[in-house]
């Protein structure tokens, strides 16, 4: 089915130019620079409080920055209103009219526009047609919000954002009211959507796995500022802060310092490329999965297994060390320990910062 009636104007590149904005005493965002690339589907990913629904708000004209500018496509949009950007926004709890049915809802902004801007009412029935083919709702035109699942609802949301011809696609915590299963199914969906309509697009999420696995790039933010921009091979191998390490998974900080070109845990060395470094402490974390069991002498961690337990198809340890915080480990099941047993620990990778 063609689509080019969805995006005629074609993808939109959005700079975010030192946007900066505060809310009473608490600095939401700070010196915000960011470069969404023209058709790129970006995540903007970060715990409660980071400025990540504040920053979407502020490119789609809900919220005035205080200092910086929004870029579309070159042109200068900070201050155009929210009805000139030609953005498409979906929020968590779909917004859906009760009143209306599926295809009176997707229709919703073409109607509501002004004689001379709206389409022909053939060209809006048009559009909804190909619009609920998309969004695989073809037999429920005439149903309401209330006959629909969740997940179903939020594809109507998305379908009415969409049928204005939105410049950029905003979506804000999409599928936060939606039990896990769904929300699978659906970053699928939304993956797909996007290959087929090329939309910019940018959503927010506080969903490590959900922002790795739909998203082009990911935009991590932290205390109102950017940490770190990239694939997700990238932010999850190369953490350019201990903010975005910590946020993207779990990790354990151990004690550690670089003497004479290595770096040692426990007074042993730990294989981890330290060019560069100097003498002294350094703040040293480990990921799960970079610990092995090992004898007592070639150990850098010892500890005591309080429990073990699957999850995601693999096995996990969980220790306890005497008067420091517990911690996980992933490990291969013909090595699992039993629950009492003291555990050696041999690290072959970890995370170094100053």
């Amino acid at each position: 089915m063609p689509l080019a009636h969805i995006s005629e104007s074609g993808p939109t590149e959005i700079t975010v130019d030192h946007v900066s904005k505060r809310f009473k005493n608490t600095d939401v965002l700070r010196d915000i620079c960011l470069d969404i690339r023209a058709g790129e589907l970006l995540a903007l990913l970060g715990p409660s409080g980071s400025g990540k629904t504040t920053l979407l708000r502020i490119i789609a004209g809900l919220e005035a920055a205080d200092s910086g500018r929004i870029v579309f496509g070159g042109a200068d949009a900070t201050r155009l209103p929210v009805q000139k950007r030609e953005v498409g926004f979906v929020f968590q709890h779909y917004a859906l009219f009760k009143h209306l049915t599926v295809a009176e809802n997707i229709a919703y902004g073409l109607n509501a526009r002004g004689r001379r801007n709206r389409p022909l009412a053939r060209e809006i029935a048009r559009r909804v047609d190909d619009l609920l083919n998309l969004i695989k709702l073809s037999n429920f035109a005439d149903r309401y919000p209330s006959q629909l699942s969740g997940g179903q609802r939020q594809r109507v949301a998305l379908a009415r954002a969409l049928a204005v011809e939105p410049r950029v696609l905003l979506l804000d915590e999409p599928f936060g009211a939606l039990d896990a299963q769904v929300r699978k199914d659906l970053r699928r969906w939304l993956r797909e959507i996007h290959q087929r309509t090329g939309q910019t697009t940018i959503f927010v999420t506080h969903d490590q796995e959900e922002a790795l696995e739909l998203s082009d790039r990911v935009a991590v933010l932290h205390a109102g500022r950017l940490e770190q921009i990239g694939n997700s091979i990238e932010v999850q191998d190369h953490p350019a802060s201990i903010a975005v390490l910590q946020f993207l998974g779990e990790a354990l900080e151990l004690p550690a310092q670089v003497i004479d070109g290595a770096i040692l845990v426990n007074g042993r060395p730990v294989p981890v490329d330290i060019a560069g470094r100097s003498n002294g402490p350094v703040r040293f974390f480990v990921r799960p999965w970079h610990f092995d069991v090992a004898s007592p002498d070639e150990a850098h961690v010892q500890g005591l297994v309080y429990n073990v337990y699957r999850a995601q198809g693999r096995a996990h340890v969980a220790i306890e060390r005497a008067g420091q915080e517990p911690f996980t480990i992933a490990i291969a099941e013909d090595l699992l320990p039993r629950v009492h047993e003291t555990i050696n620990l041999r690290i072959r990778g970890g995370y170094l910062f100053s």
